[in-house]
């Protein structure tokens, strides 16, 4: 069947697509940031009312000093808001890329509440460290004194790495453990380039290196080395490793070629964005140009695979999602996005199984939203009678992801864990109840947000310095 013609987009400002040439091939679909330039953050930046009650610090999971980088970026400081948005945040530059700022900061702006549109807080913090890149001002991390001190760190995603760059900014030495070749864990390999470009992820993992954080890559714990030899080797250890598991699909036809897991999908984009060899992209597998394309969920995950399922130059892209619009995990303004380039969703729609031996179809349950359950949301339930066959040469599973067994896996019968897997842990420092080990981000809370593994990290660093301190002057005594 030949390609069906697709729109072609340019971005212009912040997330506003603009559409261009319809008669555009797949092949030659690209989205094109227009440069967030000097004079527009500036004029986004003084558009702040520098209000008495700065909503947008307090709905920023860091409490980033948002007003004063602003004020700083109007008024021609730019290093100084730099300077100013470094002091708070690890990853300025990644945050301001793909943080959810509509239910954020941008969501808590008094401009936004009284109807004249938000202040663009998230373009502007990205034009503030790209533009420090660029001018020179990230340096490597100095201490003022080396400490005797080691930490391990289990993950080199963005709470591993956040922790990793604030205990080196104490002179602690630190040594980062990761299952990957690359680190920055979903940063690098899970959040498509479209959305963050990966020399961004690259040049932070750079500079840690040039600061002596140690990265031991393709370092899978438990195979490789032993929880306990790290634990043996460090005075402290934090496990960031995030959740990977991917939640599955039963019913009919349910392991039938051509349904694939999101992560896997998504990785092998990347890579090859990383030009790397990936033979199940070249075999087609995880490949969804000329395809009609399934996705299974309703978050942002969901929402990068129809995305990327579209750059590919799918056939078609549909998102199917048991819950309406309003109901929905992910992003509405990825959702938004994803619709202007082609993606359709079918809503209150849940798969009930699959046909073929290789998929040719997703058997589809339509359904309505009954009684709330007792999260408070409204529980769907299936409409007799309703069903029909949803045509797909891919299935794509987004249905979220769980914790590994970290007890089996690493051969720690004690380490603590809830009822879902997650590490048990102070929400404040990351301390478990095993001496010394700590953990923080995805592993804690289950799947979030990075920028809260962000803070987690940050918070967990600071509890460990205090308790490197403590028993310091415990023994100068």
């Amino acid at each position: 069947m030949a390609k069906q013609p697709m729109l072609k987009f340019v971005t212009v400002g912040r997330d506003m697509p603009e559409k261009r040439s319809a008669d555009v091939r797949n092949e030659d679909f690209l989205e094109i940031y227009a440069p967030f330039i000097k004079a527009k953050a500036e004029e986004q930046a003084s558009r702040c009312s520098q209000c008495g009650v700065p909503y947008c610090q307090s709905h920023c999971p860091l409490h980033n000093n948002i007003p004063d980088w602003l004020n700083m970026t109007a008024t021609g400081r730019l290093e100084e808001a730099y300077e100013l948005s470094q002091a708070t945040n690890t990853f300025p530059e990644i945050c301001g890329r793909i943080c959810p700022q509509d239910r954020l900061c941008e969501g808590g702006c008094v401009i936004e509440n009284s109807g004249h549109g938000t202040v663009t807080i998230g373009a502007v913090e990205k034009y503030i460290t790209d533009t420090a890149w660029e001018k020179g001002w990230v340096k490597p991390i100095t201490p003022l004194a080396e400490r005797a001190e080691s930490v391990g760190i289990i993950g080199a995603g963005p709470g591993g790495l956040a922790a990793a760059d604030m205990l080196r900014r104490a002179g602690v030495q630190v040594t980062v453990y990761d299952r990957y070749d690359r680190a920055g864990g979903l940063l690098t390999y899970g959040i498509p380039g479209f959305k963050l470009e990966k020399d961004v992820v690259m040049k932070r993992n750079d500079q840690l290196t040039e600061s002596g954080v140690t990265l031991k890559l393709n370092c899978n714990v438990g195979e490789d080395i032993s929880f306990e030899d790290i634990r043996g080797a460090h005075d402290a250890v934090i496990i960031a490793t995030g959740v990977y598991k991917s939640r599955d699909l039963g019913g009919p036809g349910a392991g039938a070629k051509g349904i694939v897991k999101a992560l896997d999908y998504l990785t092998a984009s990347n890579r090859l964005n990383f030009g790397d060899t990936v033979p199940e992209y070249e075999s087609g597998e995880l490949n969804a140009e000329g395809k009609k394309v399934v996705v299974i969920g309703g978050g942002d995950t969901a929402m990068d695979c129809v995305r990327t399922a579209i750059r590919q130059g799918a056939e078609s892209v549909k998102c199917l999602y048991r819950r309406d619009r309003a109901n929905m995990p992910g992003s509405q303004r990825e959702t938004n996005n994803a619709e202007e380039e082609g993606v359709i969703f079918e809503w209150l729609s849940a798969p009930k199984g699959f046909t073929g031996d290789a998929v040719d179809g997703v058997m589809v349950q339509k359904m309505r939203l009954g009684a709330p359950d007792a999260s408070g949301r409204q529980s769907p339930e299936v409409i007799e009678g309703a069903d029909y066959v949803e045509e797909a040469d891919l299935v794509i599973k987004a249905l979220g992801f769980e914790p590994e067994d970290l007890p089996s896996l690493w051969n720690q019968p004690d380490l603590p864990v809830t009822r879902w897997g997650t590490v048990k842990a102070e929400f404040t420092t990351g301390a478990t109840d095993l001496d010394g080990v700590y953990a923080v981000g995805d592993i804690v809370r289950g799947a979030s947000l990075v920028v809260w593994a962000i803070r987690d990290g940050r918070d967990c660093a600071e509890a460990i310095l205090k308790k490197f301190d403590a028993t310091k002057a415990v023994a100068a005594e």
